[in-house]
């Protein structure tokens, strides 16, 4: 009976991935017939999922190597391949070559940025993401499809779509430290506030998603990107480290 117990414990937090994994192939099936709404919730509901089988795994003590992969391989396809394909279909279709091409380099940094990720997990610090998590991508895309539900004519600006698509898929593969919060004093000395402050973002979320989730996202990159550019010398070498030991130290 307790090896029963085991594999269903190894088996919930999958479960999780693959509905996260599902999330994204229902994303892109909306987003084709033109159904950029629920495109855009779905992938939101895959980053609910993607949340969840971490947190799982921790709690019934089932992490594997197989379940690290299985999440990297969901998350290619709910945050890289289904916001490519739901932006190309609302703003690109028109656009010929460059448009394939944008949507495409979007993918692409998603995938690279994953397995820099997990290459460079013994090595980076927990505090801080190396480059725009792909969930922050992905959320930065549906935000502009969310935005341009409200607002038609952003579609035919090309240039916007087109520089905007590939500006958040530059961030992803950059170098640039954007917080997790996890280590975060302000955090740990303000838990009153950090709940509060959660709730109320939980709260404005649900009553108008359009226009809180590019909000959101958009204070979190912009202040990023200015701790970054105001505290650099705080983050000098952030990110370097040796790949392999040197000859002369392993002899």
């Amino acid at each position: 009976m307790q090896l029963d117990n085991r594999r269903w414990a190894f088996f919930l937090p999958n479960t999780f991935t693959a509905l996260n994994m599902g999330c994204g192939f229902i994303a892109i099936l909306h987003g084709f017939h033109g159904e950029f709404y629920k495109a855009c919730m779905f992938i939101v509901l895959g980053a609910l999922f993607d949340s969840v089988d971490g947190r799982v795994a921790r709690m019934t003590n089932t992490q594997s190597t197989f379940g690290e992969q299985f999440d990297s391989l969901s998350d290619l396809v709910s945050f890289g391949v289904s916001p490519a394909m739901v932006y190309y279909f609302r703003f690109l279709t028109d656009s010929g070559r460059i448009g394939m091409v944008a949507a495409f380099f979007f993918m692409l940094c998603g995938a690279l940025r994953l397995a820099r990720f997990n290459a460079n997990i013994g090595h980076v610090k927990s505090d801080y993401f190396q480059g725009l998590p792909i969930p922050g991508g992905a959320t930065a895309v549906i935000s502009m499809i969310l935005i341009s539900l409200d607002f038609p004519d952003i579609v035919y600006f090309k240039p916007l779509t087109i520089g905007y698509l590939l500006f958040y898929a530059a961030l992803m593969i950059s170098n640039i430290p954007f917080s997790s919060f996890k280590n975060s004093n302000w955090v740990k000395n303000h838990k009153k506030q950090v709940l509060m402050l959660i709730f109320v973002i939980l709260a404005s979320l649900f009553i108008y998603e359009e226009i809180m989730i590019p909000i959101i996202i958009t204070l979190y990159v912009v202040g990023s990107l200015l701790y970054f550019a105001t505290h650099r010398k705080k983050f000098e070498g952030i990110f370097s480290w040796k790949e392999e030991p040197d000859l002369e130290e392993s002899t």
